[in-house]
Parts: C-alpha cells; structure tokens; sequence
C-alpha cells in the first residue's frame, strides 16, 4: 500500500512517523511525507519522499533545527508564554494558520501520490480535511496524549474556546459538519504511549491503539565525549528540549546550584547552549547537543521539561524523572508521570536549589519511582511500537 504521512514542522511529532514509516518500507509498502519541506528536510532521513505543503506559513529563512525555516519568529513570540496565553497562541497563531497554508498542498501531495491510507499528526489539521474531500482512508498519529485525557475538564471556558478555533478553521475549508474533529480518526488513532502511562481509568474505544513509543533515525550528533561519563557517579541528564531551550537561563542556573550539593554522587549531563549556562562545576558536562537516544542507556535519571518525546524515551529505560513543565501539554504530561509514580514535578520558573536537589535524591535514592519506571517500560516493549502501529495501518486499509 502506498501511506502518506502529514505532519507538522517539529521533531517530536516526526519521529515517531520516522520509525512507522521504515517499519512500512521493510514490508514493502510505499512511503512518504507532507508538511513544510524546509524543516521536514531537516527532520527526515536523506532518502524519505518530502511533498511540500505549508511552506508558506512560516518561509523558510533561517530557524531553529526543531521548527526550522521561517517559524523561527513564531517561536520568538511563543517562547515566553505561559498557561492558557500559550495555548491560545498556539491554536490562533501556529496550528490553525499552518493548517490553512498546507491544504492545497497536501491536495497536491495526495493526488501525486495517490496514497491508500493518510495517517495525520494530531496537530497537521490539514491531513484530514484533504482525506474526507477526496475519500481517502485516514488515521490519527497521536504524538502526544495530553489531548487523550480531556485536558480541559477544569477549564471548560478554555476548551470550547479551543473547539471554536477547530469548528472556525473547518468552516474556512468548507466542512462545518458536527460531530467530527479532525485530532481523531474515527477508525483508528495510534497513541505513542501506554494506558500505564497515560492512566488505565481514562477508558478508551477499540479504535485507539497504543503502541507505545516508535524511535526512529535520528540525524546523528557527532563529537560527544563518552569518555567524560564518570563510572563513579550516577549520571542525570538535563534537557528542556530544542525549542525551550533559551527560556531557561533561570533553570540552568538552578540545576548548577545544585550539581555543586550533589557533586560527590552525581554526574549531571546538561543539554543547553553555553552562552545560557555560563560556568558549569566539575561534575557537569555541558554540551549543546547530546545522542539523546544513544546516552540513555548510560543514565540514572532524567530531568525534562515534560516533553512527550522525552518523558517516553526515558522511561523506555526504565529512568525515573524530575519533571519541570513549562507550556502547552507539558503539565499534563507531567501529571501523567507523577500519577504513575515515575517522577516528581518540580516548578519550571520557580525551583529553588533545595526543591531541585531533594527531587533528585528522591528519583535517584528511592526505588519507588525506579519500580514504577520499570513498570511503564515493560508496558512499552509489550505494546510493540513500530511494528504494532504498522500492523494496525495494514488492517485499516
């Protein structure tokens, strides 16, 4: 079968597509991709089949290796919010505009490809609008699960505002018809987690498959120096992820503070440019970027952002977190984390060196949130990744 995938320009929302799509190709299925070329380029192995859509929404001038191209200025304006100012931005600014801007292109995509099946990121609205046009089979790539879970059960104000951005943009492509949201498939939704992550009590319909994560190739990051991973400290790497990485000056600050407290036990591997972090201790080892993938194995923790892709990596591991949520979906992320009894949240804008320094003891001494680290990995090797989403979209069609 021929499976086009529509995707946004992040890396998180790519990757786990990366990895479906090889598994697909090894079974001798067709492959390929639309979104923004300029950062899927970058995003995609050499050899994926890119169809542009979108490029328009952001240009392509010189970006962020994460978002890439022109949405570099979005990211400028995104970068500070907070809260519900940057969801709206997000929906207003960033997902309802890149959508509009990428449906004649994946029109176009999908008439040159002539594809059996269209699997749509949650956020690449576009993709099942151009399905439900043409009749094309489509299904929903969930890279995050925060929208699984009715994240604005608390604020019902916030979701139908968020309802009205969907109901406003589908109106604008000629489809406001009730009872369909294009973030779900009505066939299949594949979620790149498990219920033991994302919480069994949520109470899914058959057609949400969770797969667990799906790694994929990664462009590779040359020059890291193994050799400085020190045998006699447990190691912790810190990553507030590509795009949120010039807000932390304030968070980088704390973390040395507390490397120096902890610096006769633990090795801290801080992922954050240099000009941000300043001087790091002896026990840090600061690099701008890190094979997240490849160092995980050497690791005893992880402190993230909250990101989904992070979060998900790590306890593929079986590593307990310290989470300090920022924006977007990372809160419920996080609460998913805590709940599971994988980690403990710390405040993104707010920790003080104490708070930080007692959230690591607590993930590095306490063997609860290693169990239930362990737990959720073996969840993830069971669910099946790649291989079950790829099993899923072959009986779809």
């Amino acid at each position: 079968m021929r499976v086009l995938f529509t995707v946004p320009p992040l890396a998180g929302h790519v990757n786990p597509t990366v990895a479906v799509g090889a598994e697909l190709a090894a079974r001798g299925h067709e492959v390929a991709w639309t979104g923004p070329a300029g950062a899927l380029s970058r995003l995609l192995p050499a050899h994926a089949r890119i169809l542009p859509a979108g490029d328009e929404a952001g240009g392509d001038e010189a970006g962020g290796d994460e978002a890439g191209g022109g949405y570099a200025a979005l990211h400028e304006r995104w970068r500070d919010l907070r809260g519900v100012g940057a969801l709206r931005f997000l929906w207003a600014d960033a997902l309802v505009p890149l959508a509009l801007a990428m449906v004649r292109g994946v029109t176009e995509a999908a008439h040159a490809f002539a594809p059996d099946l269209l699997v749509a990121d949650q956020q690449a609205l576009a993709g099942p609008v151009v399905a439900r046009r043409l009749g094309i089979p489509w299904a929903t790539s969930a890279s995050t699960s925060a929208e699984l879970t009715r994240p604005f059960a608390d604020f019902p104000k916030v979701g139908e505002w968020v309802s009205g951005q969907i109901a406003g943009f589908l109106s604008a492509c000629g489809l406001p018809e009730p009872d369909w949201d294009p973030r779900f498939s009505e066939r299949l939704v594949i979620v790149f987690s498990t219920p033991e992550l994302v919480g069994a009590g949520a109470g899914f319909p058959a057609h949400f498959a969770f797969v667990g994560p799906a790694f994929g190739a990664r462009p590779a990051v040359p020059g890291f120096p193994w050799q400085r991973l020190d045998p006699e400290r447990r190691r912790v790497l810190v990553s507030l992820g590509t795009l949120n990485q010039q807000a932390g000056g304030r968070f980088y600050a704390t973390v040395l503070e507390a490397a120096e407290r902890l610096s006769g036990d633990v090795q801290l591997v801080l992922a954050a440019p240099a000009t941000l972090a300043g001087p790091v201790p002896g026990n840090v080892l600061l690099r701008e970027r890190v094979p997240q993938l490849e160092l995980l194995p050497h690791l005893d923790a992880v402190v993230s952002h909250g990101g989904h892709n992070t979060v998900c990596e790590a306890l593929a591991y079986g590593l307990p977190l310290v989470v300090a949520p920022i924006r977007d979906d990372q809160p419920i992320v996080a609460r998913q984390v805590v709940e599971a009894g994988a980690g403990v949240r710390v405040r993104f804008g707010r920790t003080r060196t104490e708070e930080l320094c007692d959230a690591l003891t607590a993930v590095l001494d306490d063997p609860g949130p290693r169990r239930a680290a362990r737990r959720i990995q073996a969840s993830f090797a069971a669910a099946g990744g790649a291989a079950a989403a790829a099993d899923r979209l072959e009986k779809l069609s």
